[in-house]
């Protein structure tokens, strides 16, 4: 079939096999022409079939050598539905993978639930034996508790007041205000069930129970804390009260693992076109600004750049790893620096509709935005037939 891209809202519905795949190549092309990695050999990615996740996992095997798991919840091709990218993306990794003699296998399922623990856990027993590195990165809006069966929703939302502030409609380039009650208290918490730190613990409990983690093992999961011009919506908002538990969390698992040699972290990563930051308002107009900003001064990354920097400059190194006052890695270092932000706010004050494209990258947004689907990716012709029928070798 020919696969076009079709929108709803901040959410593309089609995937394009091909351009995912040339996409996940990209990606292992850019480790593989930075120096190896003295870093993990067995690890396990919790969400680990788009942006970070997926970066952090071709990061390990490409660039440590690694062998990896990977557990996501995604879906296949049914019918004229083109599977998700991220089945494409994980069917790529997996394909290059095998080419390079790396051991490497996927789990698709809801990573909350105590089956796929279950199962990813027997996994690691019998082909890895132990792993040495725990890369949790769920982005998921719904959560079912595996032990109480309560569903849990997230929402975006500020706390205690009323949020107004700029946002574009980056399919148009319309700008305009965005206005957002304040979450309720029951709202909140739901965030925080869903968002938190909760299941984090419940993977690595689980995995230390079942002696299938290393005494040294490391385990990092990821946040993201951003400017004043989003921390309404964002840090100060729902979204970060669900950080704090996860910094809460990691801060715990810390002390539990550093027993025996191990260690957890966050690390705050840089704001990059995702799936779910389309989904907030006021972050996509921000994203572009900044990425005119850091473009314009050479120090952009992607989400590739980002995690071969982390396991590269931070958590493989000799000596004591660099964190802030709150013990987190900082990889969003270039994005804040203070010129890249003053020159933001500068620009904020004057964008409008008018004038968005010629002050922000809208445009590379875009392009970016649907290079997550596999569209608009160089050297693909998208009026080729393509079968949308691709499967994952080691898929268990």
């Amino acid at each position: 079939m020919i696969i076009q891209p079709k929108t709803r809202g901040f959410i593309c519905t089609t995937a394009h096999p091909v351009g995912c795949e040339k996409q996940v190549e990209t990606q292992i092309s850019y480790v593989k022409q930075q120096p190896a990695v003295n870093g993990p050999k067995n690890v396990l990615v919790v969400g680990a079939s788009t942006g970070y996740g997926l970066a952090s996992r071709i990061v390990a095997a490409f660039g440590s050598r690694a062998n990896t798991i990977g557990v996501y919840f995604d879906k296949g091709a049914e019918g004229v539905r083109t599977a998700s990218a991220g089945w494409y993306n994980s069917a790529a990794f997996e394909a290059a993978a095998a080419k390079e003699g790396l051991k490497s296998f996927s789990i698709v399922g809801d990573a909350f639930s105590d089956e796929i623990k279950n199962k990813t856990i027997d996994l690691i027993k019998t082909e890895l034996g132990k792993v040495d590195l725990i890369v949790y990165s769920v982005a998921s809006p719904r959560r079912v508790h595996p032990k109480t069966g309560e569903v849990f929703s997230s929402v975006i939302k500020p706390l205690h007041e009323v949020y107004t502030n700029k946002t574009v409609n980056f399919h148009t380039g319309e700008v305009s205000e965005a206005t957002i009650e304040p979450a309720t208290e029951d709202e909140l918490r739901q965030t925080i069930a869903v968002m938190g730190g909760e299941d984090w613990k419940m993977w690595i409990d689980a995995l230390q129970e079942a002696d299938a983690i290393t005494e040294d093992a490391t385990t990092v999961a990821y946040s993201y804390i951003g400017p004043e011009i989003t921390h309404a919506v964002y840090h100060d908002g729902t979204i970060g009260a669900a950080k704090n538990d996860l910094q809460q969390t990691a801060d715990v698992l810390h002390e539990q693992l550093k027993q025996n040699g191990g260690r957890a972290f966050i690390s705050v990563n840089k704001a990059l076109v995702t799936q779910s930051s389309s989904a907030i308002p006021v972050v996509p107009l921000y994203i572009s600004a900044l990425y005119k900003e850091m473009k314009e001064a050479g120090t952009h990354e992607g989400c590739i750049e980002q995690m071969y920097r982390l396991f590269s400059e931070r958590l493989y190194i000799e000596g004591e790893i660099p964190v802030d006052d709150k013990r987190q890695i900082r990889i969003d270092d270039l994005e804040m620096r203070p010129e890249i932000q003053a020159a933001v706010s500068k620009v904020w004050e004057q964008l409008n509709t008018e004038n968005v494209y010629e002050l922000t990258d809208l445009e590379g947004y875009r392009k970016e935005f649907f290079g997550l689907f596999g569209f608009n990716v160089e050297d693909i012709d998208y009026e080729a037939d393509v079968d949308p029928n691709v499967n994952i070798t080691n898929l268990k």
